[in-house]
């Protein structure tokens, strides 16, 4: 089946076993914002500069979006304002859309969905696999290229993704430093996805930051 590269950061976000998450939430949001816009600038619908998100090809040619990205391709267009890609990141990776994509994985029966409670108290839910033929595809595409093989332009961003949210070593131990960073610094692709490559590396680290001092900020003053 088709998923999405935000579908496929949650996936491998998430241990293939118990389910649970192999990183904190401020981190895999800002992922997963950073995935959508990713996946938007490879296909060409917008493009990516240090200062500002240029909307390219809102009708991508009559060529149907996946829902969450069309929503996000929407939010854009409609916004209307020159705003920089960390602005974007934050704004679409949150708490909302990494349930509705869980959700959505379950519900096509990639994934389980079990609720419980930590002490008998605290409500939790894990997300095991149901089917892993769908992340087996994708581990096998990634651990190809972090081997060596050429990488195709969705699998360069999901790895630059997955450095960026410090998940790249974590879902592939063994994992060559120097390869990964081969991949997110671009020297094997043209301008354009390099670009989007090293911007997207960019965003994500800044989003989780500011994320995550927000958060604490809050805490402290709370």
């Amino acid at each position: 089946m088709s998923v999405t590269i935000a579908e496929e950061v949650l996936l491998l976000a998430h241990s293939e076993q118990d389910g649970k998450q192999l990183i904190g939430s401020t981190e895999l949001n800002a992922a997963l914002g950073g995935a959508v816009l990713a996946e938007l600038a490879v296909d060409g619908r917008i493009a990516l500069s240090e200062k500002r998100v240029v909307v390219q090809d809102a009708a991508g040619g009559g060529a149907e979006l996946d829902a969450e990205l069309a929503a996000t391709m929407t939010r854009i267009v409609e916004d209307g304002k020159e705003r920089k890609p960390a602005w974007w990141v934050a704004k679409i990776g949150s708490s909302k859309l990494r349930t509705r994509l869980l959700t959505r994985l379950a519900d096509t029966g990639v994934l389980t969905q079990e609720r419980g409670k930590i002490l008998g108290i605290f409500p939790t839910t894990r997300w095991p696999e149901a089917d892993g033929s769908v992340e087996a595809e994708i581990r096998a595409r990634v651990a190809s290229v972090l081997g060596g093989s050429e990488p195709d332009e969705r699998t360069a961003v999901l790895i630059a993704v997955l450095h960026a949210a410090k998940l790249d070593r974590k879902a592939f131990p063994g994992a060559s430093k120097e390869r990964i960073k081969e991949i997110t610094e671009g020297a094997w692709a043209g301008e354009a996805v390099a670009k989007t490559i090293a911007e997207i590396n960019a965003v994500i680290m800044i989003a989780a930051t500011s994320a995550a001092i927000g958060a604490a900020t809050s805490t402290s003053t709370g």
